[in-house]
């Protein structure tokens, strides 16, 4: 598994991936599946160009495997604090493992990199991501309308347990 920049020959991957993440969602709506693509479509365009215009500085990374996009990871980074502005695989390739090692590997490498604190959102109904956070230490630090904030320290790294 590797990452890399996203380009836009990518958005037709971003906008299937999006679409994986909110398709239940819509189950109960009484439209037409081409609705709820064009729907969802545009949602995608709105989330991209707040992302783009809310985190300019971020890396916009694509999962891979053996060359093949699998999901993404946005990084926000300062010297005290990263902040996941979004992270997510297709669903044939979640879990399996890869989400864990893949927040694993970014602990480490904010260990040697001597970054303080990791901090995301999760959905609140996203219960499974929750579970995944907090075994790998993180915890909750503030609980909004629709998201809780996590956030993990360098210092409870000895608590984290990874796959």
């Amino acid at each position: 598994m590797g990452l890399r920049h996203a380009t836009s020959d990518d958005m037709p991957f971003l906008q299937r991936l999006y679409r994986s993440f909110r398709m239940d969602e819509l189950a109960g709506v009484r439209w037409p599946m081409e609705q709820k693509h064009a729907f969802l479509e545009q949602q995608f365009i709105f989330q991209h160009r707040h992302y783009m215009a809310a985190f300019p500085d971020a890396e916009f990374l694509i999962i891979e495997l053996k060359g093949m996009p699998i999901g993404r990871l946005y990084l926000n980074f300062s010297r005290e604090q990263w902040l996941i502005v979004d992270i997510g695989l297709a669903p044939e390739w979640r879990s399996q493992g890869r989400g864990s090692s893949l927040l694993s590997a970014i602990q480490r490498e904010m260990t040697r990199s001597g970054v303080q604190s990791l901090m995301l959102h999760v959905e609140h109904h996203n219960i499974a991501a929750q579970a995944l956070y907090r075994r790998l230490g993180f915890r909750d630090v503030e609980g909004g309308s629709s998201h809780i904030r996590m956030e993990w320290h360098c210092s409870i790294v000895s608590n984290a347990t990874p796959r």
